[in-house]
């Protein structure tokens, strides 16, 4: 399967495992934003710390606009292969097309190293 427009680069699996992983922390131990309304909000207010995107949302409009506000308020975020994984991460029963952390709690060092890799990611693509 071909990736969704919105999606510029190819997110590698050890991001993509510990953006699940620091969702994870984060909402035992810190303060998460779950589903694209309360995502666009924290972006927008410059309050998230990572953002965290499915890849296979239906239809991908939903969704599509987060990559371009994450880079104008300079907010780093990550492509994840399924929106199920991210609502069990967070603690939901259904899938959620994004979410982001807005207090990192345990999860600051992990934030930290994924926010470094990525980087190193984007330099790789450019």
């Amino acid at each position: 399967m071909s990736k969704p427009f919105y999606v510029k680069s190819e997110t590698p699996k050890e991001i993509q495992d510990a953006a699940y992983e620091a969702l994870q922390i984060a909402t035992q131990t810190g303060k998460v934003r779950k589903g694209t309304n309360e995502t666009t909000k924290a972006i927008e207010k410059a309050q998230a710390k990572l953002v965290v995107i499915a890849e296979n949302v239906e239809p991908p409009e939903v969704v599509a606009h987060l990559p371009i506000l994450c880079e104008e308020r300079k907010i780093p975020y990550v492509f994840v292969p399924d929106k199920a994984k991210i609502g069990s991460a967070i603690g939901i029963d259904v899938p959620a097309a994004s979410a982001c952390i807005i207090e990192a709690g345990d999860a600051t060092g992990l934030i930290k190293e994924i926010v470094e890799r990525l980087g190193t990611v984007k330099k790789g693509a450019a």
